[in-house]
């Protein structure tokens, strides 16, 4: 992963603002990573942080599905060590939704790439 990205710069301020209890910030920061993003890569990562700050489940998935979708666009080598996160989101947005069989899907998905779910 290029940390001079600008979106990843953007995304790596907003996990900073987060851990400092910044929540507006990260919110916005993430939000701007989405907005300047310029192709299907930076979109992807842009998503995936916008994701953590919606307001109702089902937004939280509409966000996490967008970052999905943009990492299948993009070339697999790219997004290859992402994909066990966007995974885990996914199943998680599910599980939020009471949808234990789409959830347990892709917890799966997450483990067949090494990474397990933690209950």
């Amino acid at each position: 992963m290029d940390i001079t990205n600008p979106i990843i710069q953007l995304c790596i301020e907003g996990t900073r603002a987060e851990f400092e209890g910044r929540r507006e910030d990260a919110r916005v920061l993430y939000r701007q990573a989405w907005d300047s993003a310029r192709d299907d890569y930076e979109a992807c990562i842009a998503a995936h942080y916008v994701a953590r700050f919606q307001d109702s489940p089902e937004r939280t998935l509409h966000w996490n599905q967008i970052a999905l979708q943009r990492a299948d666009a993009c070339d697999p080598d790219l997004v290859r060590e992402f994909y066990p996160s966007l995974y885990l989101n996914m199943g998680q947005s599910h599980e939020a939704l009471g949808d234990q069989t789409e959830a347990k899907r892709y917890y799966d998905l997450a483990a067949a790439l090494g990474v397990t779910h933690q209950e």
